[in-house]
C-alpha cells in the first residue's frame, strides 16, 4: 500500500499534471518537514502534526537566513499535502488551516529613464541587418505595450492589426486583450517584416518575432537580449523584460494617465495589481511639487 507522500506525489503528477521539476519542489519541501519534525518531535507520521510543530519549523527555517518568499513557498507545499490529506480523508482539518503567509516587504523597483531607453535604441539604430531591427522592434514594443515577455514570445502574424493600429495578445489565463500601437512603431514592424522576408529558413513562421534561424523566440532569449542592451547604458540591478512593462506603466501615470487606462492596458484583473506602480508616480509627482512651489526649496522658512 502506498504511503500518503506517494499517494501525494503520484496525484501531483496525474491529477494536477504538474512539471517534474513543480512535483519534485513539492514533495522535497514536505520532506524536509518531516526530517525536521522526527528530528525535534519524534514524530515521523503526517497525520497527527499540529500546527505548533510546524510554527516551530517555520521559526527555524527564517532563524536559519531563509527568506520570506521561500519560507511562503514551502508553506505552500505543505498546505498543499494537507490539502491532498483532506480530499483522501486521512485527516478533517487541516493544521495550517489559520496559518497567514508571512509578510513580504515591497522593494521598490526603479524604472529605466527615459534617457536610458533612447541611448539602448539609439545605439542599435547604429547597426543594420536583421537582427538588429527586429531588436529595436521588440525593446519598442515592450516599452510602449507594457506586454509581458511571454506575450511578446506567442505574439502571431495575424495578430497585428495595421490598419487598426493595434496588436492582440493572450495573456494569463488566455484572456485575449488589444492593445493601440504608435505609429513609430508600425512603421518599425513593416521595416522588421521585410527584413523577416529576407531570412533563409523560416520553421515558426505564425510567430512574429523569429530568431535569425527562423525560430519562435524563447524566454531566456529575450531576457538575455535585454539585460545585454541595458547594461550598457544602466547600472540597475534589474535589466529584464519586466523591467520595460514596468517603466511602461510609471512613465504613463508619471504623465497623467489614470489608474484604471493603465489596468486595462497592462491587462491587470484588479486595480490592487496595478497601484504598486504608483509609488515612482507618486515620487516623481513629490519632485515635481518640491521643485516649483515657491517655498518647496527654502529650508529657511520651515
Amino acid at each position: 500500500m502506498a504511503t500518503n507522500l506517494e499517494a501525494f506525489t503520484d496525484y501531483l503528477q496525474k491529477e494536477k499534471k504538474y512539471s517534474p521539476h513543480t512535483v519534485r519542489a513539492y514533495v522535497d519541501d514536505v520532506v524536509e518537514f518531516q526530517q525536521y519534525n522526527f528530528s525535534n518531535f519524534q514524530q515521523e507520521d503526517l497525520v497527527e502534526v499540529q500546527y505548533v510543530q510546524i510554527r516551530s519549523w517555520l521559526v527555524f527555517l527564517v532563524e536559519s537566513g531563509l527568506s520570506t518568499v521561500s519560507v511562503n513557498r514551502k508553506v505552500a507545499s505543505l498546505k498543499a499535502f494537507y490539502k491532498f490529506l483532506l480530499k483522501i480523508k486521512q485527516i478533517e482539518v487541516s493544521p495550517l488551516l489559520k496559518h497567514r503567509a508571512l509578510k513580504i516587504s515591497k522593494k521598490v523597483q526603479i524604472p529605466f529613464s527615459e534617457k536610458e531607453l533612447e541611448q539602448v535604441l539609439e545605439n542599435i539604430q547604429q547597426e543594420v541587418g536583421f537582427e538588429a531591427v527586429r531588436d529595436r522592434l521588440l525593446i519598442e514594443l515592450l516599452y510602449s505595450t507594457g506586454i509581458r515577455r511571454s506575450e511578446l514570445i506567442h505574439l502571431k502574424l495575424n495578430a497585428v492589426d495595421f490598419s487598426g493600429s493595434v496588436v492582440k495578445v493572450f495573456g494569463k489565463r488566455n484572456k485575449e486583450r488589444v492593445i493601440p500601437v504608435l505609429a513609430i512603431v508600425l512603421k518599425q514592424m513593416c521595416l522588421y517584416l521585410k527584413e523577416r522576408e529576407g531570412l533563409d529558413k523560416v520553421e515558426d513562421e505564425e510567430y512574429f518575432f523569429l530568431t535569425k534561424k527562423g525560430l519562435k523566440l524563447s524566454e531566456s532569449f529575450v531576457y538575455r537580449l535585454i539585460n545585454s542592451y541595458f547594461s550598457k547604458v544602466s547600472e540597475k540591478v534589474k535589466r529584464s523584460p519586466h523591467m520595460l512593462r514596468h517603466t511602461f506603466a510609471t512613465h504613463l501615470l508619471n504623465n497623467g494617465a489614470d489608474l484604471n487606462s493603465v489596468k486595462e492596458l497592462l491587462g491587470h484583473s484588479s486595480l490592487a495589481s496595478t497601484q504598486v506602480y504608483t509609488h515612482n508616480s507618486l515620487m516623481e509627482l513629490k519632485k515635481v511639487y518640491v521643485g516649483a512651489h515657491p517655498r518647496g526649496n527654502d529650508d529657511s522658512k520651515v
